[in-house]
């Protein structure tokens, strides 16, 4: 068990890292540039640009999180009542696709990224490197592939569980019990691999 919480934090601490330095900077600059716009009259020109910059490796990145916890929306339905074995299988075929889309996705946009670096391209406004905003679909994907080949066994036999039981097991991990309300069961979980 220990060697499953070392590597989760050595996983998840550098995502969180980055999408909390992200928000914290979009939130000073967009202050900075409502100071700028209505009390001095001069706005941050860039700020637009590098606020849309900040938001996307706040969202890619932030998936490697939700794909570490099994939290991706899903249409589980009809998935979660199938029984064993068949199950798994369709459980298998699902995690497979989703490998097999982040490898994907990861060579197309290291694609990209490897264009945007070797031909300099450069935002309109800030005049920053378009291989910047680029890496990060680069960084959410490996991340994300990691992040599903880790856990690929959990993502076959669903030990993540639906997503009303994600949902509420979240609320009252966050807020506690409501009185009145009884705890919610808990799903018997997949060991860590």
């Amino acid at each position: 068990m220990q060697k499953a919480s070392r590597l989760e934090a050595l996983v998840l601490a550098m995502p969180r890292f980055i999408v909390g330095a992200a928000i914290f900077f979009s939130i000073a600059l967009n202050l900075a540039n409502i100071i700028g716009r209505y009390v001095f009259r001069a706005p941050i020109l860039w700020a637009e640009e590098v606020l849309v910059y900040l938001m996307v490796w706040s969202v890619f990145v932030g998936a490697v999180l939700v794909t570490w916890e099994g939290r991706h929306l899903k249409m589980d339905l009809l998935s979660v009542r199938i029984p064993p074995p068949f199950g798994g299988v369709v459980g298998f075929i699902g995690a497979a696709i989703f490998v097999a889309v982040c490898a994907l996705g990861l060579l197309e946009s290291w694609t990209v990224a490897s264009l945007m670096s070797e031909q300099d391209n450069r935002s309109v406004a800030a005049d920053l490197p378009m291989v910047i905003p680029h890496s990060a679909l680069v960084l959410g994907f490996a991340g994300m592939l990691l992040a599903v080949v880790v856990r690929f066994r959990s993502y076959v036999g669903n030990a993540f569980g639906s997503e009303t039981e994600a949902a509420t097991r979240q609320v009252t991990e966050t807020f506690g019990i409501f009185e009145g309300a009884e705890e919610p069961e808990r799903p018997q979980r997949e060991r860590a691999p």
